[in-house]
């Protein structure tokens, strides 16, 4: 039996039970065809998958959750942030930066770009759209993606052919609780809701973790030292600290291109040798490697090492201190596990940022329903089964998004001329009940 044979006789089955089974309820949510790919989430990696599709003249509908594209960027970061990587390895596919910009684009000017590139495309991302569950029908084989939109939290199901993952590495913020933290008088929150210094001037500040939100470009305890005179503390746990370039290059574009033609390991011995050249023995200021190397440690385990941008100029001329772990916390201060309080008067949680798959996606095949990352690792993890798909989970940034992207696009082309355009027609051909009335996205097909 083929596809539409088979769809035929099982929506005409559910057509059927619908109108006699007196025990049915009727859903008031709108129902929504959509004849190309959803892709939930507006960040750089659902625009980048959305524009590839575009080009291939495949359409689809981008759901995001806020207000604007790239959330995370928008209202997530502060002030001062500077792209930590050259441009060349943040730029989405099909469109570079600006020749004008700089090799460390501003947050502002990254904003910029993606403005471009989404106008570029012709992207219209459907706003305040919340995806609360999505989850593979295997008798119509479709995803039914349910979504709740506005202060109304009015329904609308989509149902389509794919479904692209563009949710992200960072969805969620990540915060620990610590003990004593309740009845701190100070305030406490996370580093998504930095924005600028000046609100610490003269103060005491405790920043807790040292990633990417703790020591890099995205960097609230640097920021704070370099904007303003105030003393700020970073709890430091096991971390790599590398030069943002060496030998006249980035690190990170050497690295890639030491890759090429040597292992892991080794490109990762050398990266530390010159890192203790250029930055000398980091365990002397408290910042203690892991066992692993910086790449190695990235494949594995996700975690970034820090591309120093300021951080250990400010430690060693004593602007910032590094603590270590927290065994709790008073009324105004933090007592560490060595026995030693400080007295504080704000602490920001710089301590990352989480999947959140696992809440929405009805999917545990593809996905780990421990993190909400592929269970496949690079560069296997793109593509899942019945036609899921999972776009800038690959721990490799922007460029690694890139990489997704055009392999998702490739293969959804492959389909598309065949099976998309049939499904369309055959289902506005569908026999509906009352109040059950099956709207088409509005989507132009090529």
């Amino acid at each position: 039996m083929d596809n539409n044979n088979h769809l035929k006789e099982v929506e005409g089955k559910r057509v059927h039970d619908h109108f006699n089974n007196k025990k049915a309820a009727i859903s008031a949510a709108r129902r929504i065809m959509v004849p190309g790919p959803v892709i939930v989430g507006a960040g750089p990696s659902g625009l980048a998958t959305a524009a590839c599709l575009t080009e291939k003249g495949v359409p689809s509908l981008i759901l995001e959750r806020a207000n604007c594209i790239a959330s995370l960027w928008q209202l997530k970061t502060y002030d001062r942030l500077r792209l930590h990587l050259p441009k060349q390895f943040c730029q989405l596919p099909l469109m570079p930066f600006p020749s004008n910009f700089p090799t460390y684009p501003t947050k502002q000017q990254f904003l910029t770009y993606l403005e471009t590139y989404t106008n570029h495309f012709g992207l219209d991302p459907v706003f305040n759209t919340t995806v609360v569950n999505a989850e593979y029908d295997h008798l119509s084989r479709l995803w039914r993606v349910k979504t709740q939109q506005g202060l109304k939290q009015e329904e609308t199901v989509y149902l389509c052919q794919w479904l692209i993952v563009a949710t992200g590495e960072n969805a969620e913020e990540v915060v620990p609780y610590i003990e004593g933290m309740d009845g701190f008088r100070g305030p406490i929150f996370h580093s998504s809701s930095y924005k600028t210094g000046e609100l610490f001037r003269d103060k005491n500040v405790l920043v807790v973790g040292c990633g990417n939100s703790g020591m890099e470009s995205n960097d609230p305890v640097v920021d704070i030292a370099f904007v303003i005179a105030a003393n700020p503390h970073v709890l430091i746990y096991e971390v790599h600290v590398l030069p943002q370039e060496m030998i006249g290059r980035s690190t990170f574009g050497l690295s890639m291109c030491l890759l090429k033609w040597f292992p892991v390991r080794l490109v990762d011995q050398f990266l530390l040798l010159m890192s203790w050249l250029m930055l000398g023995d980091t365990s002397q200021f408290g910042l203690i490697r892991p066992k692993l190397g910086p790449l190695e440690l990235k494949n594995v385990s996700g975690k970034t090492p820090v591309l120093d941008v300021g951080t250990l100029a400010k430690i060693r001329s004593g602007n910032i201190k590094v603590c270590r772990a927290i065994k709790r916390l008073t009324h105004h201060a933090a007592e560490f596990i060595d026995g030693s309080i400080e007295n504080y008067d704000a602490i920001i949680l710089a301590t990352g940022y989480k999947s959140n798959v696992p809440y929405w996606l009805k999917d545990t095949e593809m996905f780990s329903e421990k993190d909400g990352f592929p269970r496949m690792e690079f560069p296997n993890g793109w593509k899942g089964a019945h036609g899921l798909y999972a776009v800038g989970f690959n721990k490799r940034g922007l460029l690694g998004a890139s990489i997704d992207a055009r392999r998702i696009s490739e293969d959804i082309e492959h389909q598309w001329n065949s099976e998309a355009k049939k499904l369309m027609a055959f289902s506005r051909s569908l026999p509906l009940p009352p109040n059950q009335d099956l709207e088409f996205n509005s989507m132009v097909v090529n």
